[in-house]
C-alpha cells in the first residue's frame, strides 16, 4: 500500500515499489489535500492498483470507499480505517501493526487547520482526544508531512507535549485554531479539484 502518494514523486515511489520486489494492490488517501496533487490516479493508471478514499470525501473516482472501522486486507496483513473529521469533512486516519497514519489530523506537536473544506475545529478535538488518543501510548504516529523534517512521533508523546491538545480542553483548542489567521495554501484552487478527479486534472470527480 501506498499512503498520500504525491503526483511529482510517483516516479520515484514506483521504482521503489520495484525495487523491493512489491506488488502494490491499493494507494490510500488520508483526504482530499488542498496543498498537493495526489498521485493516486496516475498510479492507478500505470500500476492497475486501487485507489480508496473515504466515504465523506464525495469523491466519485475512487474504487473503494471507506468507511469506519473498515479493515483492507493486502497479503497476510490489514489495515484499518479510523474516521478523524475535522480537518476536512472526510477525513480518515489509517492504523496498521502499531503504527498510525493521520494524515493532517494529528501532526508532530501541531495539528491540522479547519477553516476550509467543511473543517470543524470540535470535530477535530473529538477526533484526536476520543479516537486517536485512545489508542495505546506506545503506537507510533504518521502524519502526512511536517516542515521541520521530523518523520514521526508516538501517541503517548503527543498526549503529553503536542500544545493544541496536551491538557486543553475542547474550548482552548477551537481558540487555539481560531487564532492562527493562516493565509490559503498555495496549490488550494488547482489542488482539490484536482484530487476531487483523484488528481486527474480536469475532470471534475470522475475518471
Amino acid at each position: 500500500m501506498l499512503i498520500d502518494p504525491v503526483l511529482e514523486t510517483v516516479e520515484r515511489d514506483l521504482k521503489l515499489v520495484d525495487e523491493l520486489g512489491l506488488q502494490l494492490v491499493y494507494v490510500l488517501d488520508t483526504h482530499i489535500h488542498a496543498d498537493h496533487i495526489t498521485g493516486a490516479g496516475e498510479i492507478r493508471r500505470l500500476t492497475g492498483c486501487r485507489t480508496v478514499v473515504s466515504s465523506g470525501t464525495g469523491v466519485t473516482c475512487a474504487d473503494m470507499k471507506s468507511e469506519d472501522g473498515d479493515a483492507i486486507a493486502f497479503g497476510a496483513r490489514q489495515i484499518e480505517v479510523i474516521t478523524t473529521p475535522g480537518h476536512t469533512n472526510g477525513c480518515v486516519s489509517y492504523f496498521c501493526e502499531g503504527m498510525v497514519f493521520t494524515g493532517d489530523a494529528l501532526l508532530i506537536r501541531g495539528t491540522g487547520r479547519t477553516d476550509f473544506q467543511g473543517g470543524s475545529a470540535i470535530k477535530l478535538y473529538d477526533s484526536i482526544t476520543r479516537k486517536l488518543f485512545a489508542l495505546p501510548d506506545d503506537k507510533l504516529v504518521y502524519p502526512a508531512h511536517d516542515y521541520r523534517g521530523q518523520t514521526h512521533s508516538t501517541i503517548g508523546m503527543e498526549k503529553r507535549f503536542n500544545p493544541r491538545v496536551a491538557g486543553k480542553s475542547q474550548a482552548e483548542f477551537v481558540k487555539i485554531l481560531s487564532d492562527l489567521k493562516l493565509a490559503d495554501p498555495k496549490k488550494i484552487h488547482e489542488a482539490v479539484p484536482a484530487n476531487l478527479a483523484c488528481g486527474q486534472r480536469g475532470l471534475p470527480g470522475r475518471v
